[in-house]
């Protein structure tokens, strides 16, 4: 199939690196729904929003923003990038999808993680000692919801069920449900042991870094009796499209770096990320996706040959890149970078590639803050299972 191109947004308000302005909230969700209703308009894929509970995002009820999405577009995807299941009520993240799906015309997916930033653990009154737990739990009773109505159900982090009738029904025969992972192996063996969807989020680092996950995924998948070929997987990466390499990459920097101290998971910390460091992870091995439209295909195609996808999403705005800038960089991705990557791919199986040893990367990657377990370090830099 031919790849599907989208862009994803966390909701962060960041200040401006060069003026210290802030956004207001009001400004930044309607910024978001300039974005979305651009991006349906030249023809992108799926738009995503992640959800976060701190006072610097405004995405903490992602289905609102994802229901005033869908009635200003007519034809775009609309995803959770992702859902924090493991604190969240599966039979009401069910409601809220179903009734998007409705409202979309069918447009609706859920992309669930296990979460990274904490906060919403204590906010919902759960344990980071049950985190492996929760996540288990909470994900089969969603996909039983989703397979089969009314549900008997009973587990241990909620009230049993019994023959409830959950409505509404989706619009869709079967919503999609990706589960959404980060460098976690474990993981992706769950999801293809399910028959999941996979979508990686992708920091920093070796392009390649995450083929051992992929391959672990597609083991389990055959091992539990399905068709690794069947499965979808996508990528989540940080990116930007201007009109040269240069000027992409000049945009993004200042403002990669204020999102990642403003905004990560230990706030207004410095992020000491070198300008040297950050043009070799834009270049062709290192795992950001930020040039002209040339470049930008060529990236992209070699997470597909590497990775075998079929789906991949740019945050493109993080740190609060100015929404002029934001808004002709969806602009370029959907009229220059999205239709020469579905011609490169129309006729293409993706098949994966065995990983490459060479490496643009910096050999040094402390500043990555390589994700960990929240069981494990709560408070390091990551974007596992976001």
């Amino acid at each position: 199939m031919s790849m599907e191109i989208g862009i994803l947004t966390f909701g962060e308000m960041t200040r401006d690196p060069s003026t210290g302005r802030m956004p207001s909230p009001r400004q930044r969700l309607l910024d978001t729904l300039e974005q979305a209703r651009l991006a349906d308009e030249v023809g992108l894929d799926v738009f995503g929003v992640g959800e976060h509970h701190r006072g610097d995002f405004i995405a903490s009820a992602t289905p609102v923003i994802l229901s005033a999405i869908a009635a200003v577009t007519t034809r775009i995807r609309l995803a959770s990038t992702v859902t924090v299941l493991s604190s969240d009520d599966p039979v009401r993240i069910w409601e809220q999808y179903a009734t998007i799906d409705q409202i979309s015309g069918g447009r609706a997916e859920i992309m669930a993680g296990r979460g990274s930033y904490t906060e919403s653990f204590p906010l919902f009154g759960y344990s980071l000692h049950d985190y492996d737990a929760l996540f288990a739990e909470k994900l089969d009773l969603l996909l039983r919801i989703r397979d089969g109505n009314p549900v008997t159900w009973s587990g241990r982090f909620r009230a049993p069920l019994t023959d409830a009738d959950i409505a509404p029904h989706a619009l869709q025969r079967r919503l999609p449900i990706w589960q959404a992972v980060g460098g976690t192996v474990a993981s992706a063996i769950g999801a293809g042991r399910r028959g999941l969807p996979l979508m990686i989020a992708f920091l920093a680092g070796p392009i390649d870094a995450q083929r051992g996950l992929v391959d672990s995924y597609h083991a389990a998948a055959s091992r539990a009796g399905v068709n690794p070929r069947s499965l979808r997987i996508g990528a989540s990466v940080h990116g930007f499209v201007a009109s040269h390499m240069r000027h992409a990459r000049d945009v993004m920097y200042p403002h990669f770096v204020a999102g990642m101290s403003q905004n990560n998971h230990r706030r207004d910390e410095p992020f000491p990320l070198p300008r040297e460091a950050f043009d070799l992870q834009a270049g062709p091995r290192g795992m950001i996706v930020a040039g002209g439209p040339q470049e930008v295909v060529d990236k992209i195609m070699t997470y597909r040959r590497l990775y075998g996808i079929d789906r991949i999403m740019l945050q493109m705005g993080f740190g609060g890149v100015p929404q002029k800038e934001h808004l002709k960089a969806i602009e370029l991705l959907g009229t220059r970078v999205a239709p020469e990557i579905r011609r490169l791919t129309k006729d293409d199986a993706a098949p994966s590639a065995p990983p490459s040893s060479a490496s643009d990367a910096p050999p040094d990657q402390a500043w990555c803050h390589r994700a960990e377990r929240p069981s494990q370090v709560t408070n390091r830099s990551s974007k596992e299972e976001r």
